[in-house]
């Protein structure tokens, strides 16, 4: 029996998960179960799969999660510690789906323990990329990618060796305004940007999606994972998200992974890897998508790709900088008091005013990232002065 925690339960890669091991129970144990501030959702969880101990991220939450769990043997925690202790708590695989930054001290804490994580958390690896494959190498962990592309890839790679890959090709839909113009953008309303065309996702993750900064964030992610150099990493417009990404190998025979777009899909990949299970996930119809198209992305309409690429490049500090700036300007714009082309802006606007010394260490990430959001949040009052 596969001993399981889940950082990020009443999210959509959480609940997803949570789907997957339903549909097997006597194959897994859940050991932890993680919320930010759903309490609810997270005492129902619990008391449903069984959990030894489940934690609400915000600490003045504590007593109605104590509340909403009493007499079920679950025992109830609260903060960033205790989300650190479910980290360490003795489960052997782990899934990282805590949205944004919030979610590096409890990934690296599962890293340290030398488990398997499934990350589904790229904002940790884009921030902190560097610090954490450190802690995979020495504590003898497995890091498993979550995200479509990069499940995708990892399985393109299977019993390959990376000194041999030619191209790495992440796939990209382009998110729901591909095909608009600058100006049609301008009056993009947050309720429009969440309407991914393809796949069902949290509200953060699909404005990213739309301003392309998703692709961005995975290209950094990428190249965390898959050392092979970012000019042999590549994006490619893919709009019907079927293929979900490609490896190219030297003798030029180039290899893709796909699937109907449902995360259930690399999340099972992850949870049963090196083995596989079923899933309620329909079989992929080639003849009904009829057509599979392509096309170069264009950084001029979505400048986020041309920004993530730039800090990859310069690394250190800048992806934590650029990935916190924009956390920043996703949440302004969600509470409506930001227009959508304002998000690379201010990213922009960050990225020139500040920079970091390389971090040594977590502290050091978060202090960058601190600093970025404040940043942030000043370009914004100018903004809207």
């Amino acid at each position: 029996m596969r001993k399981v925690s889940i950082f990020g339960a009443t999210g959509s890669v959480g609940m997803s998960t949570l789907d997957l091991i339903q549909r097997d129970p006597g194959a897994f144990e859940v050991v932890a179960l993680t919320a930010h501030s759903d309490v609810d959702g997270l005492a129902a969880l619990a008391r449903q799969f069984g959990a030894r101990m489940a934690v609400i991220g915000d600490e003045a939450r504590y007593d109605a999660l104590k509340a909403a769990l009493e007499g079920s043997g679950v025992i109830a925690a609260a903060g960033e510690g205790a989300l650190v202790e479910a980290a360490e708590a003795g489960a052997d695989w782990s899934m990282a789906a805590i949205v944004g930054c919030a979610g590096l001290r409890p990934t690296m804490a599962a890293l340290k323990a030398g488990g398997t994580v499934a990350l589904a958390n790229k904002e940790s690896l884009v921030s902190a990329g560097a610090l954490m494959m450190d802690a995979v190498e020495h504590s003898g962990a497995t890091l498993l990618p979550v995200d479509s592309e990069h499940n995708a890839i990892f399985q393109c790679l299977a019993g390959s060796r990376l000194e041999d890959v030619a191209r790495i090709i992440l796939t990209a839909s382009g998110g729901p305004f591909r095909t608009r113009s600058r100006e049609e953008m301008r009056d993009i309303t947050p309720a429009q940007a969440v309407a991914h065309p393809n796949w069902s996702m949290g509200a953060k993750i699909s404005v990213d999606s739309a301003t392309m900064m998703n692709k961005g964030l995975e290209l950094i992610e990428a190249a965390h994972l898959f050392p092979v150099g970012l000019d042999r990493i590549e994006i490619l417009v893919h709009p019907q998200s079927i293929i979900h990404s490609m490896v190219e190998y030297r003798d030029r025979s180039t290899l893709a992974q796909l699937g109907s777009p449902d995360m259930r899909i690399p999340i099972a990949s992850a949870l049963a890897w090196p083995k596989r299970m079923e899933t309620p996930c329909q079989p992929l119809n080639l003849a009904q998508a009829g057509r599979l198209d392509f096309e170069a992305p264009d950084e001029d309409r979505f400048p986020a790709l041309r920004l993530a690429r730039h800090t990859a490049e310069a690394g250190g500090a800048a992806p934590a900088i650029l990935n916190a700036a924009n956390e920043v300007a996703v949440a302004a714009f969600l509470k409506g008091a930001i227009g959508f082309l304002d998000i690379a802006m201010i990213v922009e606007d960050v990225l020139n005013r500040y920079s970091a010394p390389v971090p040594s260490g977590i502290d050091d990430v978060l202090e960058a990232d601190a600093q970025a959001r404040s940043m942030a949040r000043h370009v914004m009052e100018r903004l809207t002065a």
